[in-house]
């Protein structure tokens, strides 16, 4: 994929980059270790102060950004300044939060004193050079959750972002320039794909970070495992949305749009197999397929619209042919199926795809087993709990999920027996900075966010002092 700007409601190249050369790359590793050594001694308290007015520059820079991610990606521009507001406020989570979250742990005294110890701690220090290969459908987002913990814990960073977001990319660089870090603790390596792997093997880079694709997280993993070196992968999801008789039937449904076509429905947390029990399933499904109906397919850059284009085309033929099979193997169409009509303006030549609801759907059908990354949501109807459960964890996905009731017992039996690293009851999955986010199964390993998140790249490093320091 060539490094550019390409607008997906227009399909219009905007902007090109050439990619970094050999020479080029190496400096940009060069000065992120060497900033290291020094940058890992700075106290939280000065680390905290540079997050806080990189917060402070990214709310000034909220409108202009928006517009840049909506042009580099095409997500409504509305959710793309929420994605910046999102990103100030975890900056200043962790801002607030790290050196708690990092403070030195102390065992038992009686297990101090039985180790043989005067006293006996555990320190948390920063890794090094931290390598981030990120996404392009939360360009912001994706990569604040890795840096901002990064930053906090002392280490130091380097952004392989998506081909087809570099302005983005770069915009990360320069706020974190401007906000007053040293110049090498975070720099945009504008390299393609194929020039990860010796990245990555550099020795003066320690560990690595992936959101993105199934195939990406295997082959960072792979180089990474020969290298042994830490990693943290967040691939890919098909996330259940359970809904049983005890639940708000109409105020489900009503979410359920929301969490299928967030992000124009590229989202890896994005409800995608909406499963139903057969007492409220007409109800559910009346309701849910009149809320995806209605939904305005258009400009992104426009505030009315609700669902802009895929970001690539080659996006929209892969979704075009997983709902292609699905109808040609039995399922029913309750609603879209297929690109709009009457879009004008430069638009007709842009990559959208209307909202759309499956039903019918079956084991043989390629859409019960791979992802949907666009608005297309498949609806099935369960007997009971134990069909729904089964049927929710029937997928190499593991990401999170969302069940819908009101019954105590129902939700402490999906807490314990569904396959993810979420369960979001009665609302729809949503990453905050408090909470850890990861998955399980082919949905990766690893947490961002919260301690957990913080503490991936860091030596959890035991220090034992022996009887004579009593």
């Amino acid at each position: 994929m060539p490094i550019a700007t390409v607008n997906p409601a227009t399909g219009e190249l905007i902007r090109s980059y050439d990619a970094l050369g050999e020479e080029e790359t190496e400096r940009r590793i060069t000065a992120a270790h060497t900033t290291f050594q020094q940058y890992r001694t700075t106290p939280f308290e000065q680390r905290a102060a540079w997050l806080n007015r990189a917060a402070d520059l990214l709310e000034a820079d909220r409108d202009t950004i928006a517009r840049t991610m909506t042009l580099e990606m095409g997500k409504p521009v509305t959710a793309a300044r929420a994605e910046a507001a999102k990103c100030a406020k975890a900056m200043r989570w962790y801002a607030a939060n790290a050196e708690r979250l990092l403070a030195d742990e102390h065992p038992e005294p009686a297990d101090v004193t039985d180790s043989g110890a005067s006293r006996a701690l555990v320190r948390y220090r920063p890794l090094g050079v931290v390598l981030a290969v990120m996404p392009w459908n939360f360009p912001l987002w994706q990569v604040v959750r890795f840096a901002a913990p990064a930053l906090m814990a002392g280490n130091t960073g380097l952004l392989k972002h998506a081909s087809n977001v570099p302005q983005t990319a770069l915009y990360l660089e320069d706020l974190f320039h401007r906000a007053g870090f040293p110049a090498g603790c975070f720099r945009a390596l504008l390299i393609g794909s194929g020039a990860v792997e010796a990245v990555l093997r550099d020795p003066r880079v320690a560990a690595a970070t992936l959101t993105g694709s199934e195939p990406a997280g295997r082959a960072v993993a792979a180089t990474a495992g020969d290298e042994i070196k830490k990693t943290v992968l967040e691939l890919g999801g098909s996330d259940p949305y359970l809904v049983l008789p005890s639940a708000d039937v109409e105020k489900a449904a009503a979410t359920a749009v929301t969490a299928r076509v967030q992000n124009n429905g590229q989202s890896c947390i994005a409800a995608k197999r909406f499963i139903v029990h057969a007492d409220v399933y007409d109800t559910f499904a009346e309701h849910f397929t009149a809320g995806m109906r209605a939904l305005t397919v258009g400009d992104p850059l426009e505030e009315t619209t609700d669902i802009g284009p895929l970001s690539s085309e080659q996006g929209r033929t892969d979704l075009e042919e997983l709902v292609d099979d699905a109808v040609e193997r039995g399922a029913t169409v309750l609603c879209g199926g297929g690109r709009p009509d009457q879009l004008d303006g430069g638009l007709e030549n842009g990559w959208f795809y209307t909202p759309t609801v499956l039903a019918g759907i079956t084991p043989a059908m390629r859409i019960h087993r791979e992802e949907t990354f666009g608005p297309v949501a498949t609806l099935y109807r369960v007997a009971d709990l134990d069909e729904a459960v089964h049927l929710a964890n029937d997928t190499p996905f593991g990401l999170s999920s969302n069940v819908w009731t009101r019954d105590a017992g129902e939700q402490e039996r999906c807490a314990r027996d569904l396959e993810a690293g979420g369960v979001f009851f009665n609302g729809m999955t949503a990453s905050h900075p408090a909470l850890p986010f990861g998955g399980v199964k082919r949905s990766g390993y690893g947490r961002e966010l919260a301690g957990h998140g913080i503490r991936e790249f860091c030596n959890a490093t035991t220090l034992w002092y022996g009887p004579e320091n009593a």
